[in-house]
């Protein structure tokens, strides 16, 4: 185990940058190093081991069981200085956590503390969820748990695919233990392999895969599989609900993984543009180029408020969580991705090349970048459990109620308080604490504006957006036929509903930090682009963007070394 409390004074992120900037300097890190393994669809096992040194492990962990203090946040802070230099990596190490997270929210005391003892000595764990032929759907799940003679449980059906299904120590199964199967008839094993016997279980092979092609995406399958009874986790019938509580969770930490791609892209991006003479000068020095830059670093701290706000509510308005984190691993995706696509176009043909600009980086990026909407629940599984909470959406918009002392905790700045995982609902009875304050935040930035503590412009962007945001509830509180699948209306409404959730964060984090100029900036150039994204036909005034060119453009902002 490395990396203790006394060796992180700054936090895991600062001590993360520091190594990365090394590693990427001469080292596994390095471009060409991570583009020779792309290539070669190889693991990353000496990037991986970077990421042991610096005690990442202890992110994965509650604090209480001896994991870093900082929580949510600092694992997607770290989560994502790695995923700015390679998804790929970030995918295959992140995921240990996404497997543990099952035991921190519904294991027994002794399995949580024997999980937390393997995953800090540097044991991977999995989570097999889903299996060959059924995608999504969980309750259509035929890999059984029986209970075995003599006590304990018999594992019989396969996963796939699962990330570090073969590398893992560790897989968190979700097993049919009712034969008739539904809500209460599954549950969830914690199946250490090294103690399994010998033949009764075996990996599935690497599948090859569009994007994160080193990652270690392939299966398990238990044929006849003992495990003793202190493997389930939670109780009997109960695996259903910890999964969807699990989700909670992780889908908030998948942000991570868009926020480093986004940032990664913007970085190639602008060193492209700096360095591609066109016209007697360079492109970046063209408006178009200089507007598209600018749009996609908007978009990044958009999405970033969204992301912060969220992790940081899984600690304060736990109970809220099954809407955020839906809202935010569907719509940061989204928002990033958009961006991604934006600056593909202005690189051009170059951005698609393996060997051409920083080893075809920007190419492997956007592979890899892809994948994020579909882990842990795609983007329209997120959408349909948004939607199943739009009545009660639609009604704490209209009252404005919210949970004015959770919502102040996750905006603030400062640590956040230990996570209580017993607090995570399967549904919200508050409904989305951000989106329903918006409007009191808008006015709140009136009385700033007109004392000239903040730009007038920010009052009119914030009034702006809790228009739409309203025009948005009304939209939610619609009535939908009953006995009928979804109408692609509700799926529309879902996606503004997330870009409403990213605007007001924006809003309310400006508003925390309205004295410091800088973050006024930025998150005023995120305030236009939520009402691009929301208005259709709006367009932010020339310039807007400007000051984020500007920071790029400073040796000190540079997104990576």
């Amino acid at each position: 185990m490395s990396g203790g409390a006394a060796d992180w004074p700054g936090g895991l992120p600062g001590v993360l940058e520091s190594a990365l900037d090394a590693a990427s300097a001469d080292g596994p890190f390095h471009p060409a190093a991570t583009a020779r393994l792309d290539a070669g669809e190889e693991f990353p096992t000496e990037a991986c081991a970077v990421l042991d040194a610096c005690g990442i492990a202890r992110a994965y962990v509650p604090g209480p069981l001896g994991g870093a203090p900082g929580g949510l946040p600092e694992l997607v802070a770290a989560l994502r200085a790695v995923a700015r230099r390679d998804v790929t990596v970030a995918v295959a190490h992140g995921k240990t956590f996404l497997g543990s997270v099952p035991a921190w929210v519904a294991g027994g005391e002794g399995q949580r503390r024997e999980l937390a003892a393997a995953v800090l000595d540097g044991a991977v764990v999995s989570w097999g969820l889903t299996e060959p032929g059924h995608g999504s759907d969980l309750l259509a799940g035929e890999l059984t748990a029986v209970p075995a003679p003599g006590g304990g449980w018999r594992l019989d059906g396969a996963k796939w695919p699962v990330n570090n299904a073969t590398r893992g120590r560790f897989v968190s199964v979700l097993a049919r233990t009712e034969t008739d199967g539904g809500p209460r008839g599954f549950s969830v094993f914690l199946v250490d392999k090294e103690r399994l016997a010998p033949g009764s279980w075996r990996p599935l092979p690497k599948e090859p895969t569009h994007g994160i092609r080193g990652a270690d995406i392939s299966g398990v399958r238990f044929e006849g599989a003992h495990v003793p009874g202190d493997a389930l986790t939670g109780g009997a019938g109960e695996g259903l609900e910890i999964v969807l509580r699990s989700l909670q969770l992780t889908r908030t930490v998948c942000t991570s993984l868009s926020l480093g791609a986004g940032e990664h892209a913007l970085r190639l991006a602008h060193r492209f543009a700096a360095g591609r003479a066109l016209y007697g000068t360079t492109l970046l020095r063209l408006p178009l180029a200089r507007r598209t830059l600018g749009r996609a670093a908007a978009s990044l701290e958009l999405a970033d408020a969204a992301a912060l706000l969220a992790a940081r509510s899984a600690h304060c308005l736990t109970g809220e969580m099954s809407v955020v984190s839906a809202v935010v691993k569907a719509g940061v995706p989204d928002i990033v991705q958009e961006s991604i696509d934006d600056l593909a176009e202005l690189v051009g043909a170059r951005g698609f090349l393996t060997g051409q600009h920083e080893y075809g980086h920007f190419q492997k990026l956007e592979r890899d970048h892809r994948i994020v909407a579909i882990f842990d629940g795609s983007t329209a599984v997120n959408r349909s459990a948004l939607i199943s909470q739009f009545p009660v959406l639609a009604r704490r918009f209209r009252d404005g109620g919210h949970d004015a002392a959770g919502l102040a905790s996750a905006v603030a700045a400062g640590p956040v308080p230990p996570l209580d995982f017993a607090a995570l609902r399967l549904t919200s009875r508050t409904g989305c604490s951000v989106v329903q304050a918006l409007p009191a935040v808008a006015a709140r930035l009136g009385e700033l504006a007109a004392d000239g503590a903040v730009p007038g412009r920010v009052h009119e962007l914030a009034g702006a957006l809790a228009e739409e945001t309203a025009a948005v509830a009304e939209a939610l509180a619609a009535p939908r036929p009953a006995g009928r699948s979804t109408p692609p209306e509700a799926f529309a409404a879902a996606r503004r509903y997330e870009r409403c959730y990213a605007g007001a964060a924006a809003a309310h984090l400006l508003l925390a930090g309205h004295g410091d100029p800088e973050r006024v900036t930025r998150l005023t150039a995120a305030l236009d682009r939520a009402l691009e994204l929301l208005r259709p036909g709006h367009e932010a005034p020339q310039g807007a963007y400007e000051p984020m060119v500007a920071a790029l453009e400073e040796p000190a902002k540079e997104l990576i070394a």
